[in-house]
C-alpha cells in the first residue's frame, strides 16, 4: 500500500507541475491558428500582407521573455524553493494571458502580453525538470521526467483542435473567436499555481537549506509513508549535501567550469541545442501539417507509448541513439523524394508527396520517443544538488534561444535550400548518432546523488565517498542521525 501510494503522490506531483508545459506548448500552438482568423485582423488592424511579420513578433517575444526569465529564476528558486518559483511563475504567466484576451486593438499591448506570458513560461520550464528529478523515485524517474514533453504534446494537440473548433462555431465578425481561445490559457495556469500551494516542497532544497525535518516530512509524503528505504534514501540525500557543504563552501560560477560540472553543462547544452531544429524542420509545413489535430494527437500517443513502455527499460542512451538514427533516415528519404519529385502544389496528393509526409509523421513520432522527452529528463537529473539550479537555467536558456535561433532560420532554409535542407538535417541527426555513443551516460536506475560519482569517472575526476561503506550505522542513516547538525572531525 505504501509503495503504491508513494508512486501515486509521484505522478500526481509530476503531472501538477507539467502543466507548466502544457502552457507552453497551448500558448505557442494557439497563435498560429487565430492568426488566420479573420476577427482577430480586423481588432488588431494590420493587413494581410502584416501576417508573417505579426506571427514571427508574438512567437519571438515569447521565446525572447523566456530566454531572459531563465537567469532570473535560478537565484529565486534557490533562495525560495521550487513551490512557490511555480507559484510565481503561474502569476505572471496569468497576467500575460489576461492582458493577451483583452481587446485592445494595438499590436503592441498583444505583444508586450506575449513577452510577459513568455517570462512565466520559461521560469516554468527551469523549474519543472528540477522539482521533478528531485522527488520522483529513481526507478521511476525517467518516465516521470518525460511527462513533461508528454504535457508539451498535449498542449499542443489542445491548440491545434480549440481553434479548429472556434473556427466552425464562432462566426468571423465575433471577437470571441481569437478570445476564446486565448483566454483558455488562464485555466492550467490558474491550476498550475494554486495547485503548487497545497503541495510539498522539494526534499532536496529543504535538506539544502538545512529545514531537516521538514525534508524527512516531504520525502515520506511523496514516498507513501514511512519505511526503512524511505530513512536508507534521506539518508544518501544528507550524507551527499554535507560532503557537498564540506568540500567547499560556497557555489561561484568557476565550480560550474570545473571538470566534473564543465562536462555534465557541455552534454546539457549539446542535447538542448539539437530540440528546436526538428521543430523547425517539421514548421517547414506548418500551414499543412502542424495546423491539424490529427498530427498533434500522433505526437500524443507516440510520447506516451515512450512514457509508458520505453523510458525505463531503454533509458536515456538507448532512445537517444535510435531516435537520431531514425530522423536522419527519414529526413534522408524525403530529401531524396524531394529532388526527384518535385512538389507540385497544383498536382494533390501524389504517391510521392504522401511518402514524404508519412516520413515527416514518422519523425515526429521518433522525437516524441526520444529526442523530446529524453533531454528534459537528462536536465533535470544529472547535476549535482550545488549547481543544479545553475545547470538547469543555462541549459534551459539555451533551448530557448536555440529555439529562436532555428524557428527564424528554417524558413528562410526552406526557401533557398529546398531539399538540401533536409540533407542538411539528415547529416546532423547521424552526426548526433556519433556523439550519444562516445559522450552520454546512461542514468538510468541511479540516485541523483550516485550522479556524482558516476559523472566524476566520465570527467577524469576522483571524488571521496562521504560515508565509507559499513561505518554508518543503520541508526546514522534513519531519522535521528539526520536532524543532527554536521560536524567537523
Amino acid at each position: 500500500m505504501t509503495k503504491a501510494l508513494g508512486t501515486f503522490r509521484a505522478f500526481y506531483l509530476v503531472a501538477l507541475c507539467c502543466v507548466g508545459s502544457f502552457l507552453f506548448a497551448y500558448d505557442t500552438g494557439i497563435v498560429g491558428g487565430i492568426l488566420t482568423f479573420p476577427s482577430f485582423q480586423r481588432d488588431f488592424q494590420y493587413t494581410t500582407k502584416d501576417k508573417a511579420n505579426v506571427g514571427s513578433l508574438s512567437t519571438s517575444l515569447l521565446q525572447a521573455g523566456a530566454f531572459f526569465s531563465c537567469f532570473f529564476i535560478w537565484p529565486f528558486t534557490a533562495r525560495f524553493g521550487r513551490r512557490w518559483s511555480l507559484v510565481l511563475a503561474s502569476a505572471i504567466f496569468n497576467v500575460g494571458a489576461v492582458v493577451q484576451t483583452i481587446n485592445t486593438h494595438h499590436l503592441a499591448g498583444f505583444y508586450i502580453a506575449r513577452f510577459v506570458s513568455g517570462v512565466g513560461v520559461g521560469m516554468a520550464t527551469v523549474i519543472v525538470p528540477m522539482y521533478s528529478a528531485e522527488m520522483a523515485p529513481k526507478n521511476i524517474r525517467g518516465m516521470l521526467g518525460s511527462m513533461f514533453q508528454f504535457f508539451f504534446t498535449l498542449g499542443v494537440m489542445t491548440s491545434y483542435w480549440v481553434d479548429y473548433a472556434v473556427s466552425i462555431h464562432i462566426p468571423d465578425d465575433s471577437s470571441a473567436q481569437w478570445q476564446l481561445p486565448v483566454g483558455l490559457q488562464l485555466v492550467p495556469g490558474t491550476i498550475l499555481g494554486l495547485g503548487m500551494l497545497f503541495t510539498k516542497e522539494s526534499t532536496r532544497w529543504l535538506a539544502k537549506k538545512n529545514r531537516r525535518e521538514e525534508a524527512l516530512q516531504s520525502l515520506i509524503w511523496v514516498r507513501g509513508g514511512d519505511s526503512h528505504d524511505v530513512q536508507e534514501e534521506f539518508g544518501e540525500i544528507i550524507r551527499s549535501i554535507d560532503e557537498e557543504n564540506r568540500i567547499k563552501a560556497g557555489l561561484t560560477w568557476k565550480e560550474l567550469i570545473e571538470p566534473v560540472n564543465r562536462y555534465r553543462l557541455g552534454l546539457i547544452i549539446a542535447l538542448q541545442i539539437d530540440a528546436p531544429q526538428i521543430f523547425g524542420l517539421v514548421g517547414a509545413g506548418q500551414d499543412k501539417l502542424l495546423l491539424t489535430g490529427f498530427f498533434g494527437l500522433v505526437k500524443v500517443v507516440a510520447c506516451l507509448f515512450f512514457l509508458l513502455f520505453l523510458v525505463e527499460r531503454i533509458g536515456r542512451r538507448g532512445s537517444l541513439l535510435a531516435g537520431a538514427g531514425l530522423m536522419g533516415i527519414y529526413m534522408l528519404i524525403v530529401a531524396i523524394l524531394t529532388v526527384k519529385f518535385p512538389p507540385n502544389p497544383d498536382a494533390g496528393l501524389t504517391p510521392p508527396s504522401i511518402a514524404s509526409l508519412t516520413m515527416i509523421y514518422l519523425e515526429a513520432m521518433s522525437y516524441n520517443i526520444s529526442w523530446g522527452p529524453v533531454p528534459w529528463v537528462y536536465t533535470g537529473e544529472i547535476f549535482s544538488s550545488r549547481v543544479r539550479e545553475a545547470g538547469i537555467a543555462i541549459s534551459t536558456s539555451t533551448q530557448w534561444l536555440f529555439n529562436f535561433v532555428f524557428s527564424q532560420a528554417t524558413p528562410h532554409a526552406v526557401k533557398n535550400l529546398g531539399w538540401r535542407t533536409f540533407l542538411m538535417f539528415s547529416i546532423f541527426n547521424f552526426a548526433l548518432v556519433v556523439f550519444v555513443w562516445f559522450f552520454i551516460t546512461e542514468t538510468k536506475g541511479k540516485s541523483l546523488e550516485e550522479m556524482e560519482e558516476l559523472f566524476a569517472r566520465r570527467a577524469g575526476v576522483t571524488i571521496a565517498r562521504p560515508v565509507e561503506d559499513g561505518v554508518a550505522s543503520e541508526k546514522e542513516m534513519g531519522r535521528h542521525a539526520e536532524m543532527q547538525s554536521p560536524k567537523s572531525d
